[in-house]
Formats: structure tokens, sequence, C-alpha cells
């Protein structure tokens, strides 16, 4: 098993030198000057060269996607245009919000949705396995923005129970910190809470079926352990692609937004590149899951 984790994580390598020449060429592959379309209609050209020079936009290609290269191999993203900030340190200051909502919302959608989908399988036909799907159905064609609109409005304005806005790390306290993310959080869950209980229940109605299970069955085994034990594991492949895609820091929101109506080129190629690396590492999480959960694929 060593051997073939060793080689799944060598091939992450030369993928992640691709998505980083990948980043550096959005800013050639946009159409114009960038520089010209950094500074403006009403930039002089002193102004222009200037933004040229912060670039490094007059210097030869090969040269540019070399420094750009280095600098990332030593952790330097650049710096923003608009602030004068490092990116990095742009990303630090607002990536700890969007981590904290993403695990939240996994963890809810993980531990109500798995079940679900299990329990849906093993009563298929029924009226509990139709309900469940009504709900999969209703929550993965439901609008995020409007459920949000809805729990806002119940919670935090009828009820008051829940602040609207805002942001408390955890340092300052858990129930703060979960005061201020449960209603984004379960916003956020319910589309990726359908999708894991329909995958769920799709993946258990296919492995119920097989001889391992009705072995287990004929054995004596408590429905419970036969469900869990044994057919949640041999089906859980596809249940952990979803949810390790699904769940793949799906960006930090403000940042990115402002960078972008900015023209903050630094900063896009930065975020991209964080983003497009968490990617490729939960895949490799994934693919290593894979190993561990099916002896199979080791051979």
């Amino acid at each position: 098993m060593l051997p073939l984790i060793i080689q799944r994580i060598v091939a992450t390598i030369p993928v992640m030198g691709v998505v980083a020449l990948t980043v550096f060429a959005l800013l050639h592959l946009t159409p114009g000057d960038p520089a010209q379309i950094i500074a403006g209609d009403y930039a002089t050209p002193q102004d222009i060269e200037k933004i040229r020079g912060a670039l490094g936009l007059d210097k030869p290609l090969l040269t540019q996607a070399g420094i750009w290269m280095a600098n990332v191999l030593r952790g330097d993203l650049g710096t923003s245009i608009y602030s004068g900030l490092p990116v990095t340190t742009l990303i630090g200051q607002r990536i700890g919000p969007t981590v904290a909502l993403t695990l939240l919302a996994l963890v809810i959608s993980v531990v109500f949705a798995v079940p679900l989908g299990v329990w849906a399988a093993w009563r298929q036909g029924s009226w509990i396995d139709r309900g469940i799907m009504v709900f999969s159905v209703s929550g993965f064609s439901m609008p995020v923005f409007w459920l949000g609109f809805l729990l806002v409005w119940v919670f935090s304005i009828q009820l008051g129970a829940l602040p609207v806005q805002g942001y408390e790390p955890l340092r300052d306290g858990a129930w703060l910190f979960l005061r201020h993310l449960i209603l984004p959080a379960a916003t956020l869950s319910l589309v990726y809470m359908a999708l894991i209980a329909r995958m769920t229940r799709a993946s258990m109605l296919g492995v119920l079926g097989e001889d391992f299970v009705r072995t287990a069955f004929a054995k004596g085994l408590a429905p419970r352990s036969v469900l869990l034990g044994h057919a949640l594991k041999a089906a859980s492949l596809p249940v952990v692609t979803i949810i390790g895609v699904g769940f793949a820091l799906p960006g930090i929101g403000r940042l990115t937004v402002d960078a972008i109506v900015r023209r903050d080129y630094p900063v896009i190629q930065g975020v991209i590149l964080i983003i497009s690396g968490v990617y490729v590492l939960l895949n490799l999480v994934i693919d290593i899951l894979y190993v561990v959960l099916d002896p199979r694929i080791r051979y």
C-alpha cells in the first residue's frame, strides 16, 4: 500500500507545476495589454509603465515564468496592486472564515446525509425512502440564496436567536463561533446533504444485493452491523469522491470578487493557485482513501 501512496503523492508534483504555469499564463492570455487594463482609461503612459514594471511585464516571457515559479516555490504569490500588501497576507486574513464555514458545512452534511442515504436504501420503496428522496430532490433544487434569506428571516429577524452577519474566531469562544456560522453553514450544507444522501442510497443499493452482504445476514449479524460495517464500507468510494470534490474550499468570496472588480491580477492569480492546489490535494486524499477503503485497488 505504501508504494502506491508514494506514487500518488509524486504524481501531484507535475500537476501542481502545470497549474502554476497555467495561472501565470492567465495574465498573458488576457486580451489587450494587462497593464493598460489595470491602469484604466485615463492613465498616462508613465502610469502604465510603472504598472508594467511592478508586474514584471517589461521582462522576456521566459524570464517572467521563471521568476513566477521561483516565487511560488518560496511561498511568494506577489503583491496586491490595489492595497500594496502581499497576496499571501490578504489570503491568510480571509482564509480562516472560509475554512471554518466549509468544515462546518461538511460536518453537517456528512453527519445527516450518510445515515439518511443508508436508511433510504435499507427501506427501499417504503414511505421512508420516498420521503428522504423528496427531501433530497427538494434540497438539490432549492436556490441557496432563497434558503439563506428564509433562514435569516426565521432565526434572525423573527426569533432573534442568531446574528445576521459577522464572524467570530474559535479562540473567542465556541458558542460565539458557532452562532455566527450555523446559518451560512446550514444553508450551504443543504445542497450537499441532498447530493450525498442520493449518492449514498444509490451506492448502497448496488451493494446490498452482493453475496457478502447476504452471507453476513445469514450468519445472524445485526442489520446495523451489516449496513455500517460491511455494506457502507464497500459503497463508500463514490460517496468519498462526492464529499471531497464538493467541499474543496469553494472560494475566498469577497477577496476574489474585489480583486476581479479592481483588476488586481496578482491577487486573482494567488487565489486561483490556492484553490487549484486545494483541489489537487483533496484528490490526492481521495486516492489514498480509495486504497484504504478498498484493498482491491492496491493490486
